[in-house]
């Protein structure tokens, strides 16, 4: 990067970290500090939208898109009619208690094991989820940085850790709005670099990319282990987005923040009605550097670390011969895309159709020879990780954008890290403190001591956070390994609620062991997804896995309660 680039990142990070601090400085009471200022609607939607755009959904969507077209955006269908559901049922209930967590209402309405366990099952996932938060931009811009990876995700967590810890919830509000802006100003600059960039017209890459069937916004074909269609969007993925917004504390924490339960309640709408156009506009962008990798040739590998270490081994000569006749297979690649636009200005659909056929024939060789090319980087380094998704969209910035835009786009993904990273470990230092620290170890403390504490745990989650991210592995694609880590545990917790809020005469006792046997279930059901036991087979989506373990928990704590003696 150059010179500009470094300034545009530092400036960037560091300003919005200090921001935050000197906006909250004299934070006193346990209170101001766990439920912030009273926020504004249109703060609450921004914070909410900031806790979930990750950097992953900035690392990992365009190269999803890239792969496997649009068809993702079918996974945010489901969630305006989520949080129109939790705005009715959720927000009012938690108003109403005055609570500081989503955990304190399960003690009121059932008893205190009930609520211990749903919090550690929270914490569980959260802090998981908080070291892949920070491992996942970490591993990619230490790889196209030359960064060291464990400096990398220290200068991460050590910036959120201190603004966090400093300024407790208000500090991630406010700094959210800035991280933001940031994120969707660079990314929506990016997208218009991008098409200016197209060595074709706008109208020929649409149609290149229709052809290509990277413009299948939405699949009607019912499949339990496809992951991204319209009925897995609007099932599976409600329950999902319920559990996510409605009961887990790093979202909850963002809308208890609000002046009045409408401005709550408006903040939530809004976010359901602006995700998804954000995530269009992020898909779009995969898709457009995918059409701009048709007529540029592109590395035969994105992750150009692995090619180079390829290049000075003794697997050299043939990293050469697998690169030319790629080369070949892509000039041959270009032509025919060049035919297929001329039959379709032409009207010729049927020709256009013989040469898309010949031009995925012609993909497929691409890819035999990029599988090539992967098992020569295993041969010379049996560690190394070969999936190379997350690094397309990276690739494209450093490679082709000016100097000054690269720097913005790299500030784009660690704001998205920051902005994420900050909820978890605010609602985790929250939940720690308010649903096991005080309620269980230590009930009897000054306000004082419980803030103190609270920073404390929140500084804890933060350094195991980084140690996490420091040991753990590259999953198949880091967007649907943060999904799925919530898939295993969302559908038990939102369960325990559901019976809460819709079915009375359940006791804590019977909710509890049915929470226990939900987990249990989920947990076999993951481990043994495609094989089966006992006969049994199965092979389904993890996005399914939260209604299974929803349902699971109701329909166990009903028969457990009709089974126990009554009193």
């Amino acid at each position: 990067m150059s010179t500009l680039d470094w300034s545009v990142l530092f400036f960037t990070l560091v300003s919005i970290a200090v921001f935050g601090i000197y906006k909250t400085r004299g934070q006193k009471s346990l209170e101001s500090y766990l439920k912030g200022n009273k926020d504004n609607w249109w703060t609450i939607g921004l914070s909410i939208m900031a806790t979930q755009a990750s950097a992953i959904t900035f690392l990992s969507t365009p190269g999803q898109a890239y792969e496997d077209g649009m068809r993702f955006i079918q996974f945010y269908f489901g969630l305006p009619l989520a949080m129109i559901i939790i705005s009715v049922s959720f927000i009012p209930i938690y108003y109403k208690l005055k609570v500081y967590t989503a955990y304190e209402y399960l003690e009121n309405r059932f008893d205190l094991k009930t609520r211990t366990l749903t919090s550690l099952l929270f914490i569980i996932q959260r802090g998981l989820a908080a070291g892949i938060t920070i491992y996942a931009p970490a591993i990619i811009l230490s790889t196209l940085l030359g960064w060291n990876l464990t400096w990398t995700n220290i200068f991460i967590g050590v910036l959120v850790i201190i603004y966090t810890v400093s300024g407790g919830t208000k500090a991630v509000s406010i700094t959210q709005k800035q991280q933001m802006a940031v994120m969707m100003g660079g990314m929506i600059l990016a997208g218009i670099i991008v098409i200016q960039l197209l060595p074709i017209s706008f109208g020929e890459a649409m149609h290149v990319a229709g052809k290509m069937d990277k413009l299948n916004v939405v699949s009607f074909e019912f499949d339990l282990a496809d992951r991204y269609n319209i009925w897995s969007g609007m099932t599976a993925a409600v329950f999902l987005f319920l559990s996510y917004f409605g009961t887990d504390q790093s979202q909850v924490q963002r809308y208890l923040s609000g002046q009045t339960l409408t401005q709550s309640r408006m903040g939530l709408i809004m976010n359901g009605f602006l995700k998804i156009p954000m995530q269009f506009i992020i898909l779009f962008i995969g898709v457009m550097v995918f059409v701009f990798y048709q007529y540029v040739q592109p590395p035969v590998i994105f992750n150009q670390v692995q090619t180079e270490q390829l290049r000075n081994s003794e697997y050299a000569p043939e990293l050469e011969m697998l690169e030319k006749k790629y080369s070949e297979s892509f000039e041959s690649g270009r032509a025919t895309y060049q035919e297929m636009l001329a039959a379709i200005d032409q009207g010729k659909e049927e020709k256009a159709n013989e040469l898309k056929s010949k031009v995925q024939s012609i993909k497929s060789e691409q890819n035999s020879i990029r599988e090539e090319v992967k098992s020569l980087i295993v041969k010379n380094d049996p560690t190394a990780e070969t999936r190379d998704t997350d690094y397309i969209f990276m690739r494209f910035v450093m490679d082709y954008l000016p100097p000054g835009i690269v720097g913005l786009l790299f500030a784009v993904i660690f704001s998205a890290a920051m902005s994420s990273s900050s909820s978890e470990l605010n609602a985790l230092g929250s939940t720690t403190t308010i649903d096991l620290y005080k309620r269980s170890i230590k009930k009897e403390g000054t306000d004082r001591h419980y803030l103190l504490s609270s920073k404390v745990f929140t500084a804890f989650w933060g350094l195991g956070a980084i140690l996490f991210a420091t040991y753990a592995s590259l999953f198949e694609n880091l967007i649907q390994a943060v999904n799925l880590l919530g898939s295993l545990f969302y559908g038990t917790i939102l369960g325990i609620f559901m019976v809460g809020f819709f079915i009375k005469w359940v006791k804590g006792q019977a909710v509890f062991i049915g929470a226990l046997m939900s987990q249990a279930l989920i947990l076999l059901v993951h481990f043994k997804n495609g094989e089966g036991i006992l006969g049994f087979h199965w092979d389904i989506g993890f996005l399914w896995y939260n209604a299974l373990g929803c349902m699971a928990v109701m329909v166990f704590a009903v028969i457990i309660q009709l089974m126990l003696p009554r009193k």
